[in-house]
């Protein structure tokens, strides 16, 4: 080992902030006089080095540095001595005067006496020694014993300011890290994610990853190369730990590092395939049970969950790969595709005898230990990919083919079909990078439009409905004339974006240009029915969707995947207003979508069943789906999935509460679907917050936001959901007293819901359409209308709709000064609203209770101290008022005039001995009296 007191100039870290912190207090301990010892330990390139030379810069003005590294020329720099007892001599000298820093850079690499002699050193430091000793080390055991940090990967944000510091793009000054010349039009995004992704969060991978791209490369003008140049240096890094392993060992890790080449990313290989493996190239049996399923270590870099075997880090299986001799990679590879040849997979188990397909591992593994491109094995590999595998699998033979292809069309087309099928099974990113490497020439070549419907697609999980609709429309006339199939899921999804942006027109023309003749009966019904619908000839339509409720139809040359049919069957119910049947069509869905996949859809079809059920009254359900298909729709990278998801647990939050749910779910999804025009969340969850406000009494606020969704016209609510809320705005208007200033609107809403009610079959509409009718009807006629909404009740079913109409009759009774006959209809709500768990809406219909005069513990309030002296109507405007409304406000909430709330509210004052609003605030406040 040698020595320097020369360093570098430092170099910005980035994420280090906590290390940095943890070195300066040692430093600060050392200024002291009570120094002592650390070892820095990871994996190659993530930054040791660096970490020391800050250390070095930071402690220079105070004392003396050792910097020392293991160097083949000492060009005159005085060797360290090589025994513990001198070398602590030595140290103990140099820091008498002033503290002394200590700086061991890769001292694993040292010969093993210098070593030897610096751990004993260190562990010799006692306290007040004036001497601190860094060193930096990989992972490994050479220096067990002492305090150790361990270095992790860069996090997102650290590695992406890094990235835009080494591209330009960051505004540092006084760094020497390297700009790259000829960037001036920013990184590309997808550029970024895929540097990002690729280096891992090691900054040494990031910087030699992003100075061997060009210009045009970076700026997504040309695609990436595959693979991405620049992991030499840390991969070499890596492998220096193999040299050390014994040549068991090194078989086994070669032979794990090969076997994950055709496994998605992160699946890690089969246990039992390495045991045959390793079987036959004669690994001792004993070593290999010790390793893949018994206790037997492997220095740190093999570790097993279940029957799959990973490594400790994906670098070193890239650097195991990366060290071993071409030859015997390649024979690696010939053997592992000779084993899985010989049992084949699933896929080729499932098919019909005599059309089996090649085992896709097995072509995966050929295509590895292919030395240069191959068109005959890229060939075999594009069909094979084309059998019922696993979307990710798929996509990796598809992106070996590619790689294996010299044509560049035919390879940009390679690239796009696995992009396809990542996106299938729910990468986005994986998609994005893979259509990074296409090229213009592939949208004109092999595949025109398959590289724009990739994009399309990725566009409607991910981006803006719009672009989403303009990319698919434009994809699907490039591949209508040679690929009718993609085509037609290009204007289905075209479709879906106009839908989901309350598009009309745009929905219409893209179900217009589709030809419906090569497809099942089920299918053309839909079409039409759907078209027929949005077009105003809704009796038409419905009798059309009635024929496609029934997805297991006999189909006609063209047969649909069973999850979309019946995702387009649900769809057809619920517009149909067949509730029960979208919920057991959804039920069937997700069951499909579970078994057979692809893993892209779960987030829908869970999306369709948990906003069937919510039409249904099945709130409790419908909150369970949601919730799991928000986990789904994040695991996959589909934003625009959780706003749905988000807006559907914002409406069943607004029944069960509690409304601090239903506010957080209705931000989330109005995040998500302003920037990307999503209207129908958007309207879904501005509902929920509506029908939330209600719940709380807070008519007029809810009467606001309302008023918009249910009015016709663009730029209003989406048009799919206007019907559905039109019930809520009426008794938000009526018990906010806009009745007489908004009649002719308000009679105008009910007369359209009427209409709509003729049509639909959704079991809850008629007894809705009684109630509405019932808030605007004259005094005489109001209790004849209540009556026929709740006889439309009993035969619908429902316990959260039948409870509002009765708290709605309720209250209007003791408006009427009919006090005792309403309080069957409110114990009846209060009762409904218990037993599906709408605790807001209980809570509401206990208050109505106490107001008309009911005692008992299911109507108690839930202030007792202070309130207890109050009436039931003090308790209740009290509450209000110390929640900061108005006396008309309150009035309006309580159907009560002005005048008398503010009889009640001094009655109120006088009784708890308080003079102002802002003392009763504080006295109800959680953390009052």
């Amino acid at each position: 080992m040698t020595s320097s007191t020369t360093v570098h100039s430092p170099l910005r870290l980035y994420g280090r902030s906590g290390e940095l912190a943890i070195l300066d207090g040692l430093l600060a301990r050392l200024w002291q006089g009570d120094g002592g010892a650390l070892v820095l330990t990871a994996p190659p390139g993530l930054g040791r080095s660096a970490l020391l030379r800050e250390a070095a810069a930071a402690h220079r003005p105070r004392g003396p540095v050792l910097y020392a590294t293991a160097s083949p020329d000492e060009r005159g720099l005085h060797a360290l001595p090589r025994t513990a007892d001198a070398l602590l001599a030595r140290l103990r000298e140099r820091g008498a005067a002033r503290p002394l820093l200590v700086c061991a850079d890769d001292a694993h690499t040292w010969d093993p006496a210098s070593r030897t002699a610096l751990g004993l050193a260190a562990r010799g430091l006692g306290a007040g020694s004036r001497v601190a000793v860094l060193i930096a080390a990989d992972d490994g055991p050479a220096f067990a014993g002492l305090p150790a940090l361990r270095l992790g990967p860069l996090d997102e944000d650290a590695a992406s300011a890094l990235l835009d510091r080494l591209t330009g793009g960051g505004e540092e000054a006084g760094s020497h890290v390297r700009r790259l010349p000829g960037v001036t039009e920013g990184l590309d995004p997808v550029v970024r994610a895929e540097l990002l992704r690729e280096a891992a969060g090691n900054p040494r991978l990031l910087t030699g990853l992003t100075r061997r791209l060009t210009p045009d490369q970076l700026a997504g003008r040309t695609p990436l190369p595959c693979p991405l140049p620049g992991a030499e240096g840390v991969l070499a890094a890596h492998a220096e730990r193999l040299d050390g392993l014994s040549a068991h060992t090194r078989a086994l890790l070669l032979l794990a590092a090969a076997a994950q080449e055709h496994e998605p990313a992160g699946a890690g290989a089969d246990a039992l395939l390495l045991l045959r493996a390793g079987t036959r190239t004669g690994l001792p049996r004993d070593f290999l049970d010790g390793v893949l399923f018994g206790s037997a270590a492997t220095e740190g870099f093999l570790q097993r969950a279940g029957s799959r075997v990973h490594f400790s880090h994906p670098l070193f299986a890239r650097a195991v790969l990366h060290h071993a001799p071409p030859a015997r990679r390649r024979a690696t590879h010939e053997l592992l595709a000779a084993l899985l040849a010989e049992t084949g997979d699933r896929a080729a188990a499932s098919a019909p005898s005599g059309d089996r397909p090649a085992p896709l591992a097995s072509l995966v593994q050929l295509a590895c230990a292919a030395p240069a491109p191959d068109t005959a094995l890229a060939a075999r590999l594009e069909a094979a990919a084309t059998a019922p595998y696993p979307h990710a699998e798929r996509s990796s033979a598809l992106t070996r083919a590619a790689a294996l292809t010299t044509d560049p069309p035919l390879r940009s087309a390679r690239f796009a079909a696995a992009a396809e099928q990542a996106a299938l099974a729910g990468d986005p990113d994986r998609a994005r990078a893979l259509l990074a490497r296409t090229g213009a020439a592939g949208e004109q070549g092999a595949s025109p439009g398959l590289a724009p419907y990739v994009h399309g697609l990725l566009a409607l999980r991910t981006g803006p409905a719009a672009d989403a609709h303009a990319a698919l429309i434009a994809a699907a006339a490039l591949l209508g004339p040679y690929d009718p199939r993609r085509g037609l899921d290009a204007l289905l999804g075209a479709a879906e974006a106009a839908w989901v942006a309350g598009d009309a027109p745009g929905y219409l023309e893209a179900m217009g240009r589709i030809d419906p003749a090569p497809y099942d009966r089920a299918f053309a019904s839909y079409r039409a029915g759907m078209c027929a619908v949005l077009a105003g000839r809704t009796e038409a339509g419905h009798a059309l969707l009635r024929q496609c409720l029934d997805p297991a139809d006999p189909g006609g040359p063209v047969r649909q995947n069973a999850p979309a049919a019946l995702l387009r069957a649900g769809v057809a119910a619920l517009v149909l207003g067949e509730v029960a049947a979208a919920c057991r069509t959804g039920a069937r869905a997700l069951a499909a979508v579970r078994t057979r996949g692809p893993d892209a859809l779960l987030p829908q079809a869970l999306e369709h069943l948990a906003y069937a059920e919510l039409r249904a009254g099945l709130h409790a359900g419908a909150r369970a789906h949601a919730l799991e298909g928000l986990h789904a729709a994040r695991r996959t990278g589909q934003p625009n999935s959780s706003v749905h998801l988000h807006a559907v647990l914002a409406l069943a939050a607004s029944v069960e509460g509690p409304a601090e749910a239903c506010a957080a779910h209705c931000d989330a999804a109005l995040a998500g679907a302003g920037p990307h025009g999503l209207a129908q969340p958007a309207t879904l969850a501005t509902w929920a917050r509506a029908r939330a406000d209600l719940a709380a009494g807070r008519s007029e606020e809810a009467a606001a936001r309302l008023g918009p969704l249910v009015r016709p016209g663009p730029r209003q609510g989406h048009f799919a959901a206007r019907m559905l809320a039109v019930p809520c705005y009426v008794e938000a208007a009526v018990l906010a007293g806009r009745g007489a200033e908004e009649a002719g609107e308000l009679h105008a809403a009910v007369a359209e819901f009427a209409g709509w009610t003729a049509r639909t079959a959704d079991p809850q509409a008629p007894a809705q359409l009684a109630r509405c009718q019932a808030l605007l009807a004259p005094a005489e006629e109001a209790d004849a209308r209540y009556a026929e909404a709740l006889a439309h009740h009993a035969r619908a079913g429902g316990d959260f709709e039948r409870a509002r109409t009765q708290l709605l009759y309720g209250q209007w009774l003791r408006r009427r000064r009919r006090t005792r006959e309403a309080r069957t209809p409110l114990r009846d709500a209060l009762v409904a609203f218990q037993r599906c768990s709408a605790r807001a809406w209980a809570e509401r219909a206990a208050g109505e209770l106490r107001a008309a005069g009911e005692q008992g513990p299911s109507v108690r309030p839930a202030t007792d101290g202070a309130l207890s002296a109050l009436t039931p109507q003090q308790q209740r405007i009290a509450r209000c008022v110390a929640e900061g409304a108005t006396n008309r406000e309150v009035a309006l909430r309580l159907s009560l005039s002005p005048r008398t709330v503010d009889h009640h509210l001094r009655n109120v004052f006088a009784a708890l001995g308080i003079r102002s609003r802002t003392e009763l605030a504080r006295l109800l406040a959680p953390e009052g009296p």
